[in-house]
């Protein structure tokens, strides 16, 4: 009898997934389960095209209908995994129906983080397209938008509003933007980026209550500081959808821990993307990720594996993010750098920055409308490249050459 292969979460890791299991030549069905009506979707348009465009652009999938059909995927679409029995070897949904399957891919991501303060329900949060709507509608003759958390999400947010005409602010806890994401050096190219463009930002605030009145949004800080909008919109973070891995006994460490197959500590539970805690060869850790290109490759490399075909997972981090018509790219983990070489001499109002590990090899790259540098940084990356940091300081010597 053929086996059964249940990707739970239909984002774009599961969607990846299902279609590598065909291609390592699995023949047995594969069941895809997502808890929304559309089928898998690129998101990054949410926070940008979406918001700005008129009219609204159309949804973009990453595979067509018909592809799922002739490769046999099964969709069930708009239902939810609301139990998950590992010794049974079966899920249950919220319309009542069951599956069994012989092995089981998790690939559910998360949910947009909510404020845990007094009227936090009265921001707009990003995940769905539902929710880019409700936050397009939103934006419609509104004059004043605020957006708590500087991080890519609030970020790319408050520059779709910005570029809308409305009067923006940011809120953000810690003392620079991205600080999760980019370098110091990074966060000031960010910032000035935002503020050239009319935005206000304000660091270290810490918000402590939302109320409505006389039909706008108050938000008051610890500090005292009061905010007066008319839309509020939070980017505080991704919470991931551990609920099915623990009532499991799956072994978690802020993800579902997975080794560089993606295999979990179940033998037939698997995990790819922003819910997998994945075990990075060339760091020699693990790392959680949340980003287009992971959530991709990651799912196609967990879908072969779960097929026989054991590559380990080793991608260099990449993810990018446009902000007022600049994109920014970053590869590799600037947070882990010991020193940060910004290079000098390039085009006026570009940005490329080399950030070192303790041994002078190239941990990670940022870089501001310069694709090429980006490549050339993830190369460096994988083969952990030592630099002279002498050469890395001058924007006109193209990294390629310094390979």
């Amino acid at each position: 009898m053929a086996a059964t292969h249940v990707i739970v979460g239909a984002g774009q890791a599961g969607a990846w997934a299902a279609v590598s299991m065909r291609q390592a030549g699995f023949t047995g069905r594969i069941l895809l389960i997502g808890d929304e009506q559309w089928r898998p979707y690129q998101r990054p348009p949410l926070s940008k095209q979406v918001l700005i465009e008129d009219p609204e652009p159309p949804l973009l999938h990453f595979h067509a209908e018909q592809r799922y059909a002739e490769l046999e995927i099964e969709m069930v679409l708009g239902t939810a995994v609301t139990a998950l029995d590992s010794k049974a070897h079966r899920v249950a949904l919220s319309d009542g129906r069951a599956f069994e399957y012989d092995r089981l891919l998790l690939t559910v991501g998360g949910q947009a983080r909510r404020l845990p303060v007094h009227g936090g329900d009265l921001a707009l949060y990003l995940r769905t397209l539902e929710d880019a709507r409700a936050i397009r509608a939103r934006l419609e003759g509104a004059p004043r938008v605020l957006c708590i958390g500087a991080g890519v999400i609030g970020l790319e947010i408050a520059s779709s509003a910005r570029t809308r005409g409305c009067a923006v602010t940011v809120l953000e806890a810690l003392p620079r933007a991205m600080g999760r994401a980019v370098s110091p050096e990074g966060a000031v190219f960010i910032e000035a980026l935002h503020r050239n463009a009319g935005a206000v930002l304000h660091f270290d605030v810490v918000v402590d209550r939302l109320e409505r009145e006389d039909g706008t949004t108050v938000v008051t800080c610890r500090d005292g500081r009061r905010f007066v909008a008319d839309v509020v919109v939070a980017g505080v973070g991704m919470q991931r959808n551990l609920s099915l891995a623990e009532a499991a006994g799956l072994s978690l460490e802020g993800g579902i821990v997975v080794d560089e197959f993606g295999r979990s500590s179940d033998p037939d539970i698997y995990a790819a993307g922003d819910i997998a805690a994945f075990f990075h060869p060339l760091f020699g850790r693990r790392l959680r990720l949340e980003s287009w290109r992971h959530a991709q490759n990651h799912g196609i490399a967990v879908g072969k594996a779960m097929c026989g075909e054991i590559v380990p997972y080793s991608d260099v981090p990449w993810f990018w993010t446009d902000q007022y018509k600049v994109n920014l790219q970053v590869a590799g983990l600037p947070a882990d750098a010991a020193r940060t070489i910004v290079r000098q001499g390039g085009p006026p109002g570009a940005f490329v920055a080399v950030h070192l590990a303790g041994d002078d090899s190239v941990i990670g790259v940022t870089a501001a409308n310069n694709p090429r540098e980006i490549r050339a940084g993830q190369a460096m990356i994988q083969s952990r490249k030592v630099v002279d940091a002498a050469k890395l300081a001058d924007a006109t010597v193209p990294l390629q050459r310094l390979m």
